[in-house]
């Protein structure tokens, strides 16, 4: 029978990682606080009503050329080794594959995020992910950061799930995710979204509205802050961020991991079935 790829596509900031990636150790590099990078960044935003995610970008550069930094990728990627994460996170991506293997099926992991792709390249976890979805810098010639090459807003985060449907992994391929495709290499039947919040609403609504599942993740005590995702019915389940072993967010993953595998192959079995019936019976 065909294998089950199932794609698990994640938020970064608050739901793998317990607070914005930028506030464990490129604010503290800065010597600012968090309240008051982020202060500067809202004043921003509000003043020249742009972007949020061009907003923390621009000021990442123009706060490091002010302490003397160079915003380069290595120095991102220093910045992620100090990410701190969800309890169960760094042993999360062994325990899923292991277990989708136990049955025959394959996952694969990804990022779709609007924090900082070369942070989250130099987190531990990086190597679990297929592609990783983030805001990118431009570099000059002498490496450091100039402006952004990418950057991914809330709304703009749906379009990764196309391409991971399609397999159109590539963000300069424009003419496969926009082409029909009756038979996707994922379908969105077998996807699973995670995420923490309102920036993740349009991704969780199109995984669930599509046949997928889509997932909520809160902190411990905090169950208030996905209380709309929830009335409005934005979402399949919800449940603290606690990755650990047996927790309600793994039971509930590989169960339906488990159900994508009985469903997929009760569907080759069905085609396999009637397919015979018909040589057998009509000569065809």
């Amino acid at each position: 029978m065909a294998k089950t790829t199932i794609a698990i596509m994640y938020d970064f900031d608050k739901t793998l990682s317990t607070s914005d990636m930028q506030n464990f150790g490129f604010i503290k590099k800065l010597g600012m606080s968090t309240s008051e990078f982020w202060g500067e960044t809202s004043e921003l935003t509000e003043k020249n009503h742009m972007d949020k995610i061009l907003s923390y970008m621009f000021m990442m550069v123009k706060k490091s050329k002010e302490k003397g930094i160079k915003l380069t990728e290595k120095f991102l990627n220093e910045c992620g080794k100090d990410v701190e994460f969800q309890n169960g996170v760094l042993t999360w991506f062994d325990r899923i594959n292991e277990y989708a293997n136990s049955l025959g099926a394959t996952v694969e992991h990804y990022i779709i995020s609007s924090g900082t792709t070369e942070i989250i390249m130099g987190t531990p976890i990086a190597k679990y992910f297929k592609k990783i979805y983030g805001c990118n810098f431009l570099y000059d010639e002498d490496g450091v950061a100039m402006w952004p090459s990418l950057s991914i807003n809330y709304t703009q985060k749906t379009q990764y799930i196309f391409r991971i449907a399609k397999g159109a992994l590539d963000i300069t391929d424009d003419d496969s995710v926009n082409m029909h495709m009756e038979l996707k290499p994922i379908p969105f039947e077998n996807m699973i979204y995670i995420g923490d919040g309102l920036t993740d609403i349009p991704c969780m609504k199109i995984v669930k509205d599509a046949g997928g599942k889509s997932i909520a993740l809160y902190p411990q005590g905090s169950e208030e802050k996905v209380k709309n995702l929830v009335e409005d019915k934005r979402i399949n389940f919800v449940c603290v961020a606690d990755y650990q072993k047996d927790s309600s967010l793994e039971k509930f993953v590989k169960a339906m991991i488990q159900s994508r595998c009985i469903q997929n192959d009760l569907k080759h079995i069905e085609e396999e079935q009637l397919s015979t019936y018909l040589k057998r019976n009509l000569g065809e």
